[in-house]
């Protein structure tokens, strides 16, 4: 691709988005079977259903722009995602992999996080305002997300990791 405007960035990096949700789309369920906790399985249950909708919000921008949502594969999500497959695959206590799955699903949010500011920004600076709204209303639930993990490492799986430890 070749980038010779602000909108060619954008147009980029909205397929990059992309192809890291439907990445995760297809990665979630995975976590869901292998989390131990069902607050845990919930949690992925919600953000996979979330993630289906933010596929949805990026096809309409890039449709709005003309755009195909045809492009590489995000490296990045990619590269994420092999960890939390290594993590599934590991022999380990159960709620010490509870603990390991919302650590690599906290990287994955943190990455969303990173990308949908990034790309909200540029639409902001084409005057996109429509873009503007679907990108910061997914913007806000990957916050969510992440913060709804930190409250459920906190208050008890990385309790229980730590009493499976001792």
């Amino acid at each position: 691709m070749t980038l010779k405007s602000m909108e060619d960035l954008f147009v980029h990096e909205l397929k990059d988005l992309y192809s890291a949700e439907t990445q995760i789309v297809k990665a979630l369920p995975k976590m869901v079977k292998a989390a131990s906790s069902e607050e845990l399985q919930q949690a992925f249950e919600e953000h996979l259903e979330q993630t289906k909708n933010q596929v949805t919000r990026l096809e309409q921008i890039l449709e709005e722009l003309g755009a195909s949502t045809r492009g590489p594969k995000c490296k990045g999500m990619a590269g994420l995602l092999e960890e939390g497959k290594e993590i599934i695959d590991e022999d380990a206590d159960p709620r010490v992999k509870d603990a390991a799955l919302i650590a690599a699903a906290q990287k994955v949010e943190h990455y969303e996080i990173a990308g949908y500011g990034t790309v909200r920004t540029y639409a902001r600076h084409l005057d996109n305002k429509s873009a503007v709204e679907l990108l910061e209303q997914t913007l806000e639930e990957e916050a969510e997300t992440d913060k709804k993990l930190t409250q459920l490492a906190e208050s008890s799986i990385n309790v229980e990791a730590v009493e499976a430890s001792s």
